[in-house]
């Protein structure tokens, strides 16, 4: 049982959606201070590999939001709901770093149908956008 376990049967016994505390009640509920760490908005962070207290309120259900170390407040909010005693995890699926990394810097064309194969046609015949015809070894694309 991890020492930051008590954290965990808290936010899951919890109705609201958004629990905001500060870190002297999170030392509270835990019963032992905070690490150093805690100054650092990144220990703060919903990565499950952060460290063992994140994994603990990603099982209770909860991610953290609003965090401002400068005042020592967060916001814990509610992403899955658990009853009490559930122990399944809750930590969301991560994607890829590199998914979406284009996200905005393409752009299809109106009317041209992604779903459809479009290599049916060898290399040299409608890729440049119309017919070609081979004159003295070029293509030439007539429009």
């Amino acid at each position: 049982m991890s020492k930051y376990a008590p954290l965990k049967e808290f936010l899951v016994a919890q109705n609201a959606d958004r629990v905001p505390m500060s870190f002297d009640e999170i030392e509270t509920v835990l019963s032992l201070p905070l690490p150093a760490s805690k100054q650092y908005p990144a220990w703060w962070s919903n990565n499950p590999s952060n460290n063992p207290m994140t994994r603990e309120w990603l099982e209770a259900g909860f991610e953290t939001e609003s965090v401002n170390v400068g005042s020592g407040k967060l916001v814990f909010r509610r992403v899955r709901k658990l009853a009490p005693g559930d122990g399944a995890p809750a930590v969301r699926e991560r994607r890829h770093p590199g998914f979406g990394f284009m996200k905005g810097l393409i752009t299809i064309e109106a009317g041209f149908d992604a779903t459809k194969p479009f290599d049916d046609e060898p290399w040299d015949q409608g890729y440049l956008g119309g017919e070609t015809q081979a004159h003295h070894g070029k293509h030439v694309v007539r429009k």
